[in-house]
């Protein structure tokens, strides 16, 4: 008997498949503005192949997510060394070689007042890819009857460590009718990013997207915004890949971005607690088998990736991803739907 487990959930006109496998978003049904519904994430057709892949389709992804340069950090006077996975660059990646993405956890259907959805559970242990301490964690993926998605992770530890969670979606609001997002329209509510070395690690400045392809604070075309080229795109593999600081001091439930896909008239609205998010375009995705007989190529999905801000535990003014055992970890994120 295989040990994978994949679980269905329909709530008012969405519909998603989920994996024990990684927490992996199999599939997530949304309705167009003529009321047709389709299939708005890429992934793979069966969980052995997510095993195989290094895109992180759909995934949970920790204990950190996004990047920790050289693999090495402190927690007081206590060094440790996690993982690197990617190896060009001397970076730890999503939390290592088998981080939560390629690990199986504990699934169950759950539901409440409005909303039905999945619970996930697993215990990381003490070491596990080199991070200190047993971390417990649990996520929720409710459906809602307004068509949203809704992510709500925990985490509590018995030794201080590392804990930055979020989610791998890309999300293509055509659902198969085009091959690319570079026609999808984006808004993101950010003043600022964190810029990046030639590692894609952050040199610790927090710069001003006026006047950069990184000024998305009106809606444009993400082909478009591409297009204006220059070192922030070029460094990127020419698209997308950076983190923007949210206009989230408070840690409320905030606004990020805004997509459009003028095909098919579908939107999707990102609300988050956290402090940043990464917006990837899918810039080294290439020739990549993906569902129902797709090929996946550049520019073929986009990732919003609610998070702190990489690289955060070697720039302490960056709001900091420790945790310690008298606190718990909690975070949100609503994927939004409309049409």
């Amino acid at each position: 008997m295989s040990e994978y487990k994949i679980i269905e959930v329909k709530c008012a006109e969405m519909k998603m498949r989920v994996a024990n496998l990684g927490g992996i978003i199999m599939s997530l049904h949304a309705p167009d503005a003529s009321g047709r519904s389709a299939d708005v994430v890429l992934g793979h057709d069966t969980p052995s192949e997510y095993l195989k892949s290094n895109c992180f389709f759909g995934a949970l992804i920790g204990r950190v997510g996004n990047r920790i340069s050289g693999g090495k950090f402190s927690i007081g006077n206590k060094k440790y060394k996690v993982a690197v996975n990617e190896k060009a660059n001397n970076n730890h990646l999503h939390g290592g070689v088998k981080g939560f993405d390629k690990v199986i956890w504990d699934i169950d259907t759950c539901s409440g007042d409005g909303w039905k959805g999945v619970v996930l559970h697993r215990i990381s242990k003490d070491g596990e890819e080199g991070y200190p301490g047993n971390l417990d964690i649990t996520v929720f993926y409710r459906l809602t009857e307004d068509n949203s998605l809704a992510i709500e992770y925990s985490a509590f530890t018995d030794k201080p460590t590392l804990c930055n969670l979020t989610n791998h979606s890309y999300f293509n609001l055509s659902g198969g009718k085009s091959k690319d997002i570079l026609s999808h329209e984006i808004q993101i509510n950010a003043d600022f990013y964190t810029n990046n070395n030639a590692k894609y690690i952050p040199t610790g400045e927090i710069l001003n997207v006026s006047k950069t392809p990184l000024d998305l604070r009106k809606p444009t075309a993400i082909g478009k915004g591409i297009e204006m080229g220059g070192r922030l795109i070029t460094e990127a593999n020419g698209g997308y890949d950076h983190n923007f600081v949210l206009r989230n001091s408070s840690c409320d439930l905030v606004n990020a971005a805004n997509v459009f896909d003028p095909k098919t008239g579908r939107t999707m609205s990102v609300y988050t607690t956290e402090p940043a998010m990464q917006f990837y375009s899918a810039n080294f995705v290439n020739n990549v088998k993906g569902k129902n007989g797709a090929t996946y190529n550049k520019y073929a999905g986009l990732c919003l990736e609610t998070q702190h801000c990489p690289d955060a535990v070697h720039n302490p003014h960056f709001a900091s991803i420790e945790l310690y055992p008298e606190d718990t970890y909690t975070s949100a994120t609503v994927y939004s739907f409309g049409a």
